[in-house]
């Protein structure tokens, strides 16, 4: 019967296969017993491929059915049970769909805040780092300035140093020597 169905309800009408089989396979497991909307619809269905317009092959096929106890209070209440059928499907597929949402969606959106906030961390770091090389290279270069600086005062307290020494040496020596000549 799964069959008809998907022939009667899918087929023609640019459906997607895979959710009218789905679907027509939970109408064909709740099939209700005895003549019902299910079997007044492949009647409809084999009028249809006799070319018979609507509503010859409605009144045709409601015809046949009510000599099998068919009323259309029942037609009607089988056609909504149906329904209640498709609706309880919707909503299982819509809670798997959301499952899908969270797993294959949701989750990835949150892992890619998570790296975007990572990213600006790092950002944040990076830009940290390169305000300390410029810091470092900053007393690097001062240093360099500062140690030349330091270098030419060292330099030149030794120069001074040494002239004074050699100075002070050369007066001693030339009054030891004139304390040698003179006395």
């Amino acid at each position: 019967m799964q069959k008809n169905l998907k022939a009667l309800f899918g087929e023609h009408h640019g459906l997607d296969g895979k959710s009218v089989d789905f679907l027509t396979t939970a109408l064909a497991k709740n099939n209700l017993p005895g003549f019902d909307y299910l079997e007044f619809k492949q009647s409809l269905g084999a009028l249809a491929d006799l070319s018979m317009d609507e509503q010859t092959a409605i009144k045709s096929a409601f015809a046949t059915a009510a000599t099998l106890g068919l009323t259309k209070e029942k037609l009607i209440k089988t056609a909504e049970h149906y329904k209640k059928i498709l609706n309880t499907e919707k909503a299982q597929f819509d809670a798997a769909l959301q499952k899908q949402i969270q797993q294959k969606v949701a989750s990835k959106q949150t892992e890619v805040q998570k790296l975007k906030s990572q990213v600006e961390d790092y950002k944040k770091k990076i830009k940290q780092l390169e305000e300390k090389i410029l810091s470092s290279q900053r007393i690097i270069d001062s240093a360099d300035e500062t140690i030349r600086a330091a270098k030419d005062k060292i330099d030149g307290t030794r120069d001074n140093f040494e002239t004074a020494l050699q100075s002070i040496n050369n007066q001693i020596n030339k009054d030891i020597e004139n304390i040698q000549n003179f006395l």
